[in-house]
């Protein structure tokens, strides 16, 4: 060392030292960032890039993955129809069967228009005699048995019975003007209208239709008494039966008369079938809730948007779920739809993969409602409406109603995306995001609770439409939050995230669920982006590697495998939505325009139409008001 050096202060070596060690430090850290990842294995997936790949985009492209889909219906339809046929579902894994819906082969009905929209004539044509024979008789039950070994009940589930087989019916007849299908529609309709005879007009649980004889509490859940509208407004439409048609109305209305101001317009969860009135503060729209929220819009867009009642209830509903059940997420700030429980509106930050249908509701919504979004009748909303409805008169609702869309159903795709077999868990809770900016981020771990409930201490967390608020105020620069790419994150070896701090999974199953791809499919036609298409045949990618068996399709538990360990139940949806939604995604054709046709909640596609006067006359409908 020379002598210079030794001169150099001490004070000027130690800063020198230190300014040293922090490049090195920076350096070292970019480097590593910049290498691959060696410790985890290559993900099955790859986060869909801001910009389409042109050869994707090619329409062969497309064309071929479409077939791809009609494959694999193909195969789990021939493997019902080989091995669990006539019965209802098909067991995959044993080639067994079970009849968990009246033992009238859901699996068939729930097909039908599934096989006229992909083509498939001879499947189709195969069916018509099996229906031909059919009378919707439980006696063939009578002596079954369940897996273990105990009686299958004699009655039909009302709710199941109307989405899966009269929805199947009524879509299979509209696409293929087949006379015998319209017919056992009719006869079904009749054979469930008992489920009817009840104080408020809402349906019990379930009807034996050998008797006549009802089953169930005075007790209904919201999703199983509030999703026939469609079904049998349409069939009264087609049959001009003024039977059917007053069995629909009257569940209108004694939903839009039910007082539900407390709870800012949105429908709870539990019912008294005699009242006809609400009996807790339950607000989801999840299990046991979903479909009844979808219905309300889609019902004033089947008779050609002149059922203002609906429109109300839907306005009421979406304007509560924006401001009350929409938060984000503490890390990548993703944007979730949750549940609460009081009227206080206590959130619970669990997210369920039913929830996922909302991103396409919502995208459904602005698509159609148009100038609409201002027919809101304010003086009729409660306190908790007015406050909800003053939250949002600074947005464009069109606007917000899509921001919400692709907020959530980008969060949809990323618990798929983010497994190791990409596949999604059936329900999450979240880690929500803090209230105010600047506090100290949450602990790790998800033990405990706060003061307000929730996980780890985070409460409440922050509403979206707060979030919105302080965006919009600071000049709502870059990303509305919760919007934009977002991507997914990798894991370890042993299947485990590296660093998990959105959510944590509470049931690791996939039931081959549709409700992701249902939006996906929606936010596609609607925004025309093609990253909805990417992501969906990641999805199918993932379900042909993880799902296939040797006779059809099999749920899946232990998601954060690959392979994933299979279920032995294959249901019906399956074939009735998820590759329906999925062909449609992928199929370069518009084969069912949103504008000229309405989807059940069993994916299922009625055609708009609009109420004749004669009709009008007969049935009693008032003429709108706009």
């Amino acid at each position: 060392m020379s002598s210079a050096t030794n001169m150099i202060p001490k004070r000027l070596s130690a800063r020198s030292l230190c300014f040293a060690a922090s490049v090195v430090l920076v350096v070292t850290t970019l480097y590593y960032l910049a290498l691959p990842d060696s410790y985890s294995p290559a993900p099955h997936w790859a986060p869909a890039p801001p910009i389409q790949d042109e050869s994707s985009a090619l329409p062969d492209v497309w064309e071929d993955r479409a077939e791809q889909v009609k494959r694999a219906f193909l195969h789990a339809y021939r493997g019902w129809e080989t091995h669990a046929a006539p019965h209802d579902e098909l067991l995959p894994l044993t080639n067994r069967s079970s009849d968990k819906f009246n033992g009238w082969g859901v699996t068939m009905y729930d097909s039908l228009d599934t096989m006229i929209l992909m083509g498939l004539h001879d499947e189709f044509e195969r069916a018509l005699p099996m229906i031909e024979q059919a009378n919707f008789s439980l006696l063939s039950l009578e002596k079954s048995k369940d897996r273990k070994g105990r009686p299958v009940p004699q009655h039909a589930p009302f709710f199941e019975t109307v989405i899966r087989y009269l929805g199947g019916l009524l879509s299979a007849y509209a696409l293929s003007h087949e006379p015998i299908l319209l017919q056992r529609a009719d006869d079904l309709g009749r054979l469930l209208a008992p489920a009817f005879n009840t104080t408020s007009g809402f349906p019990k649980y379930a009807v034996n239709t050998d008797t006549g004889g009802v089953t169930g509490s005075n007790t209904g859940i919201l999703a199983e008494i509030a999703s026939c509208q469609l079904e049998y407004t349409f069939l009264a439409q087609l049959t001009g039966s003024k039977e059917h048609f007053d069995k629909a109305d009257r569940v209108i209305q004694a939903l839009a008369q039910a007082d539900v101001t407390r709870r800012g317009g949105m429908f709870p969860m539990r019912w008294n079938l005699v009242a006809g009135q609400p009996m807790d503060d339950i607000l989801s729209v999840g299990a046991a809730a979903d479909s009844a929220h979808e219905y309300l819009l889609k019902q004033w867009l089947l008779t050609g948007q002149t059922d203002d009642a609906n429109l109300q209830m839907y306005l009421r509903t979406t304007n509560h779920i924006l401001t009350h059940l929409l938060y984000l997420s503490d890390d990548r700030e993703l944007l979730y739809v949750t549940d609460t429980s009081s009227t206080a509106f206590l959130p619970s930050h669990k997210m369920e993969h039913l929830s996922c249908f909302l991103p396409g509701l919502l995208a459904l919504g602005a698509h159609t409602l148009g100038d609409r979004f201002a027919a809101l009748d304010v003086p009729a909303l409660g306190t908790e409406g007015l406050r909800s409805h003053r939250a949002l008169e600074a947005h464009d609702l069109r606007s917000l109603h899509l921001w919400a869309a692709e907020g959530l159903a980008t969060t949809c795709y990323l618990m798929y995306a983010d497994q190791a077999s990409g596949l999604a868990p059936d329900e999450v809770t979240m880690r929500p995001r803090p209230k105010e900016l600047g506090v100290l981020r949450f602990a790790a771990g998800f033990a405990g609770g706060g003061a307000e409930g929730g996980p780890a201490g985070g409460g409440r967390g922050e509403l979206w439409i707060d979030a919105m608020k302080r965006w919009k105020d600071g000049g709502a620069e870059g990303a509305p939050p919760g919007v934009g790419m977002k991507y997914p994150k990798r894991y370890t070896m042993d299947g485990a995230l590296a660093k998990e701090t959105d959510y944590y999974t509470r049931r690791d199953e996939y039931f081959l669920r549709p409700e992701t791809v249902e939006s996906f499919y929606i936010m596609w036609r609607v925004t025309g982006n093609p990253i909805w298409r990417e992501r969906g045949w990641e999805i199918f990618e993932s379900i042909e590697r993880e799902t296939k068996t040797d006779s059809g399709y099999a749920s899946v538990k232990d998601l954060y495998l690959s392979p994933a360990t299979q279920k032995d139940d294959m249901p019906s949806y399956f074939l009735a939505e998820t590759l329906k939604y999925l062909y449609l995604l992928f199929h370069e054709d518009d084969l069912v325009p949103l504008d000229k046709w309405v989807f059940n909640t069993e994916a299922h596609p009625f055609p708009i139409f609009t109420w004749s006067d004669w009709e009008r006359r007969k049935f009693g409908i008032a003429k709108p008001s706009s």
